[in-house]
């Protein structure tokens, strides 16, 4: 059964989260939201930090959390590198989430290869830092849709299509980069590759200037006949119709708890900064009364805690489900969904409360309401969570809930 107190060996590392997000995120936040796609190198130093969480709780060993279901050392209840990574992410992004999502190593794509790669894969890609690359220009959220294609041609795969959107792309040594091996055989064929930085006919494109989360860098790609070598294809080459590509759709067991933890960590820190900025100006949250003989704004805050709190549990207990090897997608969209779509409005509202206050660079209400939207579209937006959540609640598939 999960315990819902931090466990007592991840405290440490925890604290070691906040020190960094508040001696160092949030000093330096507003500096890179302005510098946007100028590399925050105050990183360099703590790329190890978020390896020490990963490592601390059991993790495979590439980098960043994975789930692998293939053994479970123990039978009894487990908090391993799910809950850890998760309980680090909420505690980094209540300084900045921008500089979270640039942390070395710690990309989709690290979650991708700790998740399905071979011992021999994790051990050549170990300490390497991988982006994710899976939208195109004309899919985004329906990931079945990919185009790029991968001919197998020899020793080497043969990769051509295009990829926007790509979380730390310019940065990251490696991409994992999505492809079918058949256009006609559906879901079943799409496989992920892991493509080298340098390897001829993979072209960085450009960096997209964003609404929020500068201080990280979102690219595309085109790939032109692109060769990677067999080996580095994540999974089974064959296209298993039954299974479908369930395969690389576990990736997102995993890292859509971490994207709502950092949902989490950034609503927390919208509260915290409100209800000093109110304490201020004499308005104080009395948890002993009800909301209804209290200020609209205090009303409004125990409103928002409440929903604040909700998210938070719902990803304690997708990270844990992860860890000890339980089926948790539902459970992982279901925190996204509630993350996602709770942090932009306990921003939004955060900067109304506050009103001109939060609405100026004086605070970093205003930023915080721009970084939030983010958490709400990717990793798969709120209506693709939802339609998720609805598919597994009533057993039935996509087509049949149109």
């Amino acid at each position: 059964m999960i315990n819902l107190e931090t466990p007592k060996k991840f405290r440490m590392l925890v604290e070691q989260a906040h020190q960094v997000a508040r001696e160092i995120f949030r000093p330096n936040s507003r500096r890179y939201d302005l510098a946007e796609h100028e590399y925050p190198k105050e990183l360099d130093m703590l790329g190890a930090l978020l390896d020490g969480m990963n490592a601390g709780g059991g993790s495979e060993g590439a980098g960043a959390a994975g789930v692998r279901r293939d053994k479970l050392d123990s039978d009894g209840n487990r908090n391993g590198s799910n809950m850890s990574t998760a309980l680090g992410a909420m505690e980094l992004c209540w300084g900045d989430v921008g500089f979270l999502l640039t942390m070395p190593r710690q990309g989709l794509g690290n979650s991708a290869i700790a998740s399905v790669a071979s011992d021999e894969q994790l051990k050549r890609f170990e300490g390497r830092w991988a982006a994710m690359a899976i939208t195109e220009p004309h899919c985004g959220s329906d990931s079945a849709a990919i185009r790029t294609t991968a001919t197998l041609d020899g020793d080497h795969y043969v990769l051509n299509g295009d990829k926007i959107f790509v979380t730390s792309g310019e940065r990251a040594d490696l991409v994992v980069v999505w492809a079918t091996l058949d256009r006609h055989a559906g879901r079943a064929a799409i496989k992920s590759f892991v493509v080298e930085k340098g390897t001829p006919g993979f072209e960085l494109v450009r960096l997209e200037h964003k609404l929020g989360i500068r201080a990280s860098d979102t690219a595309q790609f085109a790939l032109r006949d692109c060769r990677v070598p067999k080996e580095n294809l994540l999974g089974e080459p064959t296209i298993n119709v039954e299974k479908g590509f369930a395969g690389v759709m576990q990736t997102f067991d995993n890292t859509r708890p971490l994207v709502a933890a950092m949902g989490v960590g950034l609503a927390r820190a919208c509260l915290d900064e409100t209800r000093r900025i109110l304490g201020e100006a004499g308005v104080e949250v009395d948890y002993d009364r009800p909301a209804l003989v209290q200020s609209a704004a205090v009303a409004e805050m125990l409103r928002m805690e409440a929903d604040y709190e909700a998210a938070r549990l719902l990803t304690l207990q997708a990270a844990w489900m992860a860890d000890n090897r339980k089926p948790n997608s539902l459970q992982a969209s279901m925190a996204k969904a509630k993350a996602g779509r709770s942090c932009v409005d306990i921003a939004l509202k955060c900067v109304e409360l506050c009103g001109s206050v939060g609405y100026g660079e004086s605070e970093l209400l205003e930023k915080w309401a721009r970084d939030a939207k983010i958490l709400d579209i990717f990793e798969g937006t709120q209506q693709i969570q939802l339609l998720i959540v609805a598919r597994r609640l009533l057993g039935k598939t996509s087509s049949e809930l149109h």
